[in-house]
């Protein structure tokens, strides 16, 4: 591997101190070298770049845009890596937004990037189903893995000449517009079954968020239940937690309080009495 590039290190954690994110982490413990620039657009980036006499650039989730010099850089153009099976779900949240729609499967696209936003030929997909119990995090594993292994046999079809790209059909695509915050807020007038899917897609990052009694609960996970009732309202909350949404009900297994850790909710109930009547928000 001729260079690595990676996001620049920004502050995380309590202390806020500047970390390198786990690609760079990973790099540095393989002894490659490590490139990471604020932006592409840069001389000096581009120089950098191409100085690295790399055949092709891979790209997966880097979060900076390539410019047209930079696409160009490297004699087989730049790949990249797309979480989804293209062109349904173009853009930042392919994954959270195949769980959101209910999709029934998912899967990676090999694709040669342009400009534009997901827009170029794709050299092969793979699929894979989503199952019932799948979330962003188990799904963002699998498909890593599998992303992994399709870029490689990618790479080794483009060096004998025999990879073919074939063009999207732009009438067939669909958005994955980036998470924004105000979609983790529950919203108890939705359907039951969209609100479950809710919870998986934004699990175990960034979590949605319901209000009781002022307080704001995390909820890790859910399961759609029969039961009728105005939304937001508790039906049962003894060794179980239900409550009613605008169609059908949820009844919640896991939640968070804020600062602690996820908790079976029987054990939450112990610990909080809910009288008759009681309602989130």
């Amino acid at each position: 591997m001729a260079l690595v590039l990676a996001q620049p290190e920004r502050p995380a954690g309590r202390g806020l101190r500047s970390e390198p994110g786990a690609v760079a982490r990973l790099a540095a413990q393989r002894g490659l070298p490590v490139f990471q620039p604020i932006t592409l657009k840069s001389t000096e980036a581009l120089e950098r770049l191409r100085a690295a006499r790399a055949d092709a650039i891979v790209v997966a989730a880097y979060g900076l845009l390539l410019p047209a010099a930079a696409l160009t850089a490297a004699p087989l153009g730049a790949l990249n890596i797309h979480a989804s099976l293209l062109p349904r779900w173009r853009g930042a949240a392919p994954i959270q937004r195949a769980l959101l729609a209910g999709d029934w499967e998912t899967g990676v696209s090999i694709m040669q990037l342009e400009e534009t936003l997901d827009t170029g030929p794709v050299f092969l997909a793979r699929r894979l189903p989503i199952e019932a119990q799948d979330d962003f995090g188990t799904l963002h594993d699998k498909l890593a893995a599998l992303g992994a292994e399709a870029i490689v046999e990618c790479l080794q079809d483009i060096a004998a000449g025999r990879a073919q790209a074939r063009a999207q059909p732009a009438a067939a695509a669909t958005y994955a517009p980036k998470i924004d915050k105000r979609e983790t807020r529950f919203d108890w007038s939705r359907p039951a079954a969209e609100l479950e899917r809710r919870v998986r897609a934004f699990r175990p990052t960034p979590g949605v968020v319901a209000q009781l009694d002022g307080e704001s609960l995390k909820l890790w996970r859910v399961r759609v239940t029969p039961g009728r009732g105005a939304p937001g309202s508790v039906l049962r909350a003894d060794t179980k937690l239900e409550v009613a949404c605008g169609e059908g009900a949820l009844e919640i297994e896991a939640l968070q309080r804020a600062g602690g850790k996820p908790m079976a909710a029987a054990d939450f109930l112990r610990g909080k009495r809910l009288a008759p009547g009681a309602r989130f928000a």
